[in-house]
């Protein structure tokens, strides 16, 4: 099932965040809750993987790379810059690395958005900022999805 919903919430002086009960949900496991966790590659905000979903994710990877070749090598090493690896904890919080939060300028207020399998998380007043209008938006749908078949009856 996909994460959903933007949720506001507070880091701790130490950088623990609670994680949205909404997304915690999601989490049936006998054992530890992990994560990674990295800067976007496209926008100003940090992006929380669950385990298994960044497992498929650097699966995919290495299907996709091939270590001598030169650019691919470079891009690998590009996409595991600044990488960690998180726990929740048993009061459902991770501690976000103080040096990724000052990368994407995030302090204190913070938006976790669930964005289909993956967490976004956002400095608050950027997210605040940052969206797009509805004209925008649609644009872009129709740039993206105009053309595509959704098989939905003639």
């Amino acid at each position: 099932m996909p994460f959903v919903g933007d949720h506001n919430v507070k880091a701790d002086a130490k950088g623990r965040v609670a994680v949205p009960s909404a997304f915690r949900k999601q989490f049936v496991s006998d054992g530890a809750v992990r994560f990674v966790i990295r800067k976007d590659i496209y926008q100003n905000c940090l992006v929380l993987y669950p385990e298994a979903e960044w497992n498929r994710k650097v699966d995919e990877l290495r299907k996709r790379l091939n270590d001598y070749n030169r650019a691919h090598k470079k891009f690998k090493t590009q996409f595991f810059r600044g990488t960690a690896e998180l726990e929740m904890d048993g009061n459902g919080r991770v501690l976000l690395p103080k040096r990724l939060m000052d990368m994407v300028g995030i302090s204190k207020d913070i938006v976790m958005v669930g964005v289909d399998q993956e967490i976004q998380v956002w400095c608050r007043e950027v997210y605040d900022g940052g969206g797009m209008d509805g004209d925008e938006f649609g644009d872009l749908a129709e740039e993206i999805l105009g053309d595509v078949d959704f098989g939905e009856g003639d």
